[in-house]
């Protein structure tokens, strides 16, 4: 398996680059800063800076699979009473625009590869069946992200060409912080099972870590 995975310096990332590593996959990431696991090829990216991400797509050669998992959590003042409007559109630029760009840029990559999938980390923030107001810009903009990712399922289904969100659940990163119930090595685990058994009769779905479908 070929596969990249964006934001693999730290976290969530960081645990499935290893994973993949650990299983003989080729394993590319990109990261801002810092460094890389060993054995992964890395790609220093500002997944805000979308006219590089042609860039990257000629140097990764053909991919069988992208993780689109690079996010941020947004501003410290993201009320819907309180908003740090500036700080609201970066978080949407990151988490929403930014994987949409980036999956746009390596679908040659992807056609080129071998049975080629996308998969989006969301958030269980992003249902809609949560009334919860804080971090309402990290959940806009997951939601969002769950949107566009279903729609780029629809467009890229004649070309057999899955593309799924996953639901991580709550993890033990510096996002999640260290009362997080899910252990990042575990989850990384599930994502990359289910990575190499997603099929096109699951895209556009929203699913679990491991695989089972769950409610936008």
């Amino acid at each position: 398996m070929k596969i990249l995975i964006t934001g693999v310096n730290r976290g969530l990332g960081r645990a499935m680059a290893d994973e993949g590593v650990a299983r003989g996959w080729e394993v590319q990431g990109t990261l801002r800063r810092g460094e890389a696991p060993s054995g992964v090829v890395a790609h220093l990216l500002d997944m805000g800076e979308f006219d590089t991400f042609a860039d990257l797509a000629a140097r990764v050669g053909p991919l069988d699979c992208v993780i689109l998992n690079a996010g941020i959590i947004g501003p410290a003042m993201q009320s819907p009473l309180e908003m740090d409007f500036d700080g609201f559109a970066e978080t949407m630029r990151i988490n929403t625009l930014a994987p949409l760009a980036l999956a746009q840029a390596l679908l040659p990559n992807l056609r080129a590869g071998k049975g080629g999938r996308i998969l989006a980390i969301s958030s269980q923030m992003a249902w809609m069946g949560y009334r919860k107001p804080d971090r309402i810009a990290y959940r806009a903009s997951k939601a969002a992200l769950n949107k566009v990712m279903q729609g780029l399922a629809t467009e890229l289904e004649p070309e057999g060409i899955p593309v799924a969100l996953i639901d991580p659940g709550w993890v033990r990163t510096d996002m999640g912080g260290a009362q997080a119930d899910r252990d990042p090595g575990d989850v990384a685990r599930e994502i990359l099972d289910t990575a190499g058994a997603l099929t096109l009769s699951q895209t556009g779905a929203f699913l679990h870590s491991d695989g089972r479908p769950r409610p936008f």
